[in-house]
């Protein structure tokens, strides 16, 4: 399959598609499509475009120590797509492979059981990661589609390198000792993985500081309720 992105970039909000015509898997084309082109304060418009503000993102995956499981709120959703990118990706896409759409009474969902995560790093080598799993979202079923539920379950990962690069250290043991280390823990960089561990203390936060708002009460009373 191909990426799922053009090669323009249209800034958030511009040139929406009709709501009920090609429905999810569009909306993930044009998600790709805003990946290719951010600045620091672009992340809040892309996720406010593609993501509900009771939206919830979640990630499961398997590391040395076990199995992980990480789900984080709205605020917390655009630290962590630009995690990727502090992380060393130079791009970021994302490829369905038969994703099937259901419809519901209020919201559509997409369920692919063969996605990848593709990033593109330039250091230390290029290197292409692909992070293969299963895709479950909710989109709400209005003319902004957009996501309520995110859930990426993580399977395995390769890292790719260009044979070039392998044939033009041949004879330098040092760096091809380099090479065939990988970059990634699971296809996530460190970068991403201190982001998760540190959403952990940051999620409960968030709901103290929402109460703190909406009612109020003092950091004292929040934490009694």
């Amino acid at each position: 399959p191909t990426p799922m992105y053009p090669p323009t970039y249209l800034e958030p909000g511009i040139g929406r598609h009709t709501p009920y015509g090609n429905q999810t898997d569009y909306r993930i084309f044009e998600l790709n499509k805003r990946l290719q082109n951010w600045t620091e304060r672009w992340w809040h418009a892309f996720t406010t475009e593609f993501f509900e503000d009771d939206a919830m993102l979640t990630i499961t995956f398997c590391l040395e120590d076990g199995p992980k499981r990480y789900t984080i709120g709205r605020t917390l959703i655009p630290r962590y797509f630009r995690s990727i990118f502090e992380g060393g990706a130079t791009e970021l896409y994302y490829v369905l492979k038969h994703p099937k759409e259901s419809f519901h009474n209020n919201f559509v969902s997409l369920d692919c059981d063969q996605c990848t995560m593709v990033t593109q790093h330039g250091k230390p080598m290029f290197t292409q990661v692909c992070v293969e799993g299963r895709l479950y979202l909710e989109f709400m079923f209005d003319d902004m589609m957009r996501i309520k539920t995110w859930h990426f379950s993580i399977r395995q990962h390769r890292e790719l390198i260009p044979r070039s690069i392998l044939a033009m250290h041949a004879q330098d043991p040092q760096m091809l000792d380099q090479l065939s280390k990988n970059i990634t823990r699971c296809g996530l960089s460190n970068s991403t993985l201190n982001y998760l561990r540190l959403c952990v203390i940051l999620e409960p936060m968030q709901e103290l500081m929402s109460r703190h708002k909406t009612y109020s009460l003092s950091p004292r009373d929040c934490l009694k309720t």
